[in-house]
């Protein structure tokens, strides 16, 4: 019986049909298989971005706060607040931003609520929190000026603390002086007086007709100490004319020059001088307020004595005023207790043209103005010193004299 030939493939001939079989297979089942699970896993593509981060503690008030989507866009957002009022913003153009526009209040915290889509039409939410700073105190000021006022060419800028201020540097950081014509000027602190007192001059005196804008960015500033700003502030206000008084002593009397030409030549009585109380000061005082009546004291000399027209011009009881009292004098002699006395109708004309801030030339006379007769002596510091008076000059001085309290009339 014949045998059947036996047939002997090679080896690696088999291996290789065997091979090209289970790669075909595996090939068609990864193929299939892996493109379906890939597309039941794969999330949303858009992003969202929070600015502050969420959960984020102590955020300044004045801060940038914001949404940020990525590959996609803002469907709907809100920030609200504890008691769930929406907070202003505003999207940018391509709705891929969303800004809050007012400040934030302090200690407090605000949620983020809304829904961003992707560029693959799947929504993803818009959710966090965050908390502002609470401040140890927070510090009221208040500028000299108010909008629209008319002020003379003296007037400084004067921002009144209601308590001290530490970062003095980052306060006048935060201080916006804008003028036309420009008017070169600078920032000068002065000794607190219940608070931190900044004030503002120009090198000279103000150009007439000048104005003026003041921005005080002082929200959310931090003072110091664990102080902030309680509230920004800001003024507008002209320069009016130029109007000077020259006071000089020994002449007796006192002209009032308008814009270059002298509108009034009165004869006056400055003070007597017989005790330092009662000299009247050397030096450019400056027009701070005026009364129609005011009852002045200066004991012993006088007390609660009713005065017609009287114009102040130092916080050390200093005034211009009518006193038919030294009528007899005025023109010829100095008697008074350290006030300019003027006859009624005399006092009455120029009570009629002062402003804020006109200068007053005091020249003549033993003692000179200075810190001790009040917060307002701004014109007696020449422009070097003044300059060095700035927290950003960085080598900050004060004018040492200790300002007394306002004195009664003289």
């Amino acid at each position: 019986m014949s045998k059947r030939p036996v047939i002997r493939r090679p080896v690696a001939a088999v291996s290789a049909v065997l091979l090209v079989v289970v790669a075909l297979v595996a090939g068609c089942s990864t193929g299939s298989g892996g493109n379906s699970n890939s597309s039941r896993e794969a999330g949303p593509v858009a992003k969202v971005a929070l600015a502050p981060e969420n959960n984020t503690k102590k955020v300044n008030p004045t801060a940038p706060v914001s949404v940020t989507v990525t590959d996609g866009t803002i469907d709907q957002v809100a920030l609200t607040n504890a008691n769930g009022k929406q907070v202003a913003g505003e999207f940018s153009p391509d709705k891929r931003v969303y800004t809050i526009t007012e400040p934030l209040g302090y200690d407090a915290t605000y949620t983020w609520s809304g829904t961003a889509v992707g560029t693959d039409r799947k929504p993803i939410p818009i959710d966090g929190t965050f908390t502002t700073l609470a401040p140890k105190t927070t510090v009221p000021a208040t500028i000299n000026i108010a909008d629209n006022q008319e002020v003379g060419i003296a007037a400084p800028i004067i921002l009144q603390f209601k308590a001290s201020v530490q970062n003095k540097a980052a306060v006048e950081k935060a201080m916006t002086i804008t003028t036309d014509p420009p008017t070169e000027g600078a920032w000068a602190w002065f000794p607190d007086d219940n608070g931190s007192r900044l004030h503002w001059r120009p090198k000279n005196y103000w150009a007439p007709g000048t104005t003026v804008h003041v921005a005080a960015k002082l929200y959310g500033l931090d003072l110091g100490d664990g102080n902030y700003g309680y509230s920004d502030l800001t003024t507008d206000f002209r320069i009016g004319r130029s109007q000077i008084v020259k006071a000089n002593a020994p002449s007796h009397r006192m002209q009032v020059v308008r814009d270059g030409q002298t509108i009034f030549d009165f004869a006056v009585s400055y003070g007597e001088g017989n005790e330092p109380r009662n000299v009247t000061r050397s030096g450019l005082h400056v027009v701070t307020e005026k009364y129609e009546d005011f009852m002045m004291s200066n004991p012993p000399f006088y007390t609660n004595v009713r005065e017609r027209w009287a114009v102040r011009i130092s916080n050390n009881g200093e005034f211009i005023h009518a006193n038919p009292e030294s009528l007899s004098a005025q023109g010829s002699s100095n008697v008074t207790n350290g006030c300019i006395n003027l006859s009624p109708a005399d006092a009455q004309a120029y009570f009629g043209t002062a402003l804020y801030g006109d200068p007053v030339e005091v020249t003549g006379t033993s003692i000179p103005l200075s810190a001790a007769d009040g917060d307002l002596y701004d014109w007696t510091i020449d422009w070097a010193t003044w300059k060095t008076m700035s927290a950003l000059d960085g080598s900050t001085s004060v004018i040492t004299a200790t300002p007394v309290a306002p004195g009664p009339p003289r």
